[in-house]
């Protein structure tokens, strides 16, 4: 099978995941403050989504070096089926059955992005790294586009079929897709199998432990003030409607996603053998921290709530894009083709730690003393990721 074949068929997988992902996310947002959940109470529906992120990254790179990066591709796919068909039974709703449920699909999630990412280290050819550069820009921004388009989706699906028969749709929309793609993959997409003890689950490279830790900053540093404070501001203190929410947000992710495929050629990184570097990192997390720092002095300033997030928003996707573009191809560059299942799934498990201590922040800091000083939250974490992209060497 070619190599174009093989890709197209993994992305297609992520992207049909990546969807339902995006639509879930926003409905349980606008769902639940629809019916009088606070912005904690709607925080702690995700935390076992995050949480079991965590576990799962570390666990899914052992089952990936044992049984293949198909078999956790499409086990991942069929979690997320499986938590939207128990989401849509709305007479068991309650704080702990959702984030159980939520737990399944954070599982999913991980599967799933895990193993889509750790594929491309195996099929794109050794002495390559432009090359590896471009596909995994296009793979993870292409993504974060779909993922925008869930967004909306999950806006528009509540408003249009409810919450369950939105649900019971993305169920099966995602089934079809999980078929098609199943027939399609190759069955043998797997790295060498071995034996993998449990302290190999933690990564002793010192470039990768400190990319992580800069990760664990900067998503941090995005989610907490953008999963639950941003839409809750938005409807509680703006007064917007739900597909407006779900426009906004999905218009910001669209964006996200464009300017991350196209971070190479921006970058000029377009030749086989160049791409980004620990330096490259460094400099992309300082030109990012401009964007909270400029949202808190106008805010202060008195500007207007709502052009300083549009326009915050605007700046903090462009600059954000690029980083994780940069931190997608770094973890691939610093792993070995052997490894590369434990060491992506050790990187997003500080990934998704961070999302889970932003995810948690996001809705404390906004309870308790407002938006801004989420913004204020997400300037320091990305201080700190700066500091931390210093000590990372060359690939």
């Amino acid at each position: 099978m070619s190599f174009l074949k093989s890709y197209a068929t993994v992305t297609a997988a992520y992207w049909g995941f990546t969807l339902t992902d995006g639509a879930l996310r926003m409905l349980v947002v606008l769902y639940f403050h629809q019916l009088g959940y606070d912005a904690i109470e709607i925080a702690f529906l995700f935390l076992f989504y995050e949480f079991f992120g965590i576990v799962t990254n570390l666990v899914g790179g052992w089952l990936a070096a044992r049984f293949g990066l198909n078999k956790t591709l499409f086990a991942g796919l069929a979690l997320q089926i499986l938590a939207l068909y128990c989401l849509s039974l709305e007479h068991y709703l309650s704080v702990p059955y959702v984030m159980a449920v939520q737990a399944v699909s954070g599982i999913a999630k991980d599967l799933n992005k895990m193993s889509a990412k750790s594929s491309l280290k195996l099929l794109v050819p050794e002495n390559a790294s432009g090359q590896l550069f471009k596909w995994v820009s296009i793979l993870t921004g292409s993504k974060n586009t779909l993922k925008g388009v869930g967004f909306f989706l999950g806006g528009l699906l509540l408003t249009m079929l409810g919450f369950q028969n939105a649900l019971l749709a993305m169920a099966a929309g995602l089934l079809v897709i999980s078929i098609v793609c199943f027939w399609l993959l190759p069955g043998d997409l797997q790295v060498k199998k071995y034996k993998v003890k449990f302290n190999q689950l933690f990564s002793k490279s010192r470039a990768i432990n400190y990319l992580s830790a800069a990760r664990f900053f900067l998503f941090g540093a995005r989610d907490i003030w953008f999963v639950v404070a941003l839409p809750v501001f938005l409807q509680a203190s703006l007064g917007w409607q739900h597909t407006q929410v779900g426009t906004l947000m999905a218009a910001w992710v669209i964006l996200y996603g464009f300017v991350q495929t196209s971070t190479p050629k921006v970058l000029g990184f377009n030749r086989l053998d160049h791409a980004p570097t620990g330096a490259t990192a460094t400099k992309a997390a300082a030109v990012l921290l401009l964007a909270p720092v400029i949202m808190i002095a106008v805010s202060l300033a008195g500007g207007e709530p709502a052009s300083v997030v549009i326009g915050g928003l605007l700046a903090f996707a462009i600059i954000f894009a690029a980083n994780s573009a940069i931190h997608s191809y770094l973890i691939l560059a610093y792993s070995n083709t052997d490894d590369v299942a434990l060491d992506v799934g050790f990187y997003y498990m500080s990934n998704a730690t961070g999302r889970l201590v932003g995810t948690l922040l996001s809705g404390l800091i906004y309870q308790w003393y407002g938006f801004i000083a989420c913004i204020i939250g997400s300037a320091i974490m990305i201080a700190i990721c700066t500091l931390l992209s210093v000590r990372l060497n060359h690939p």
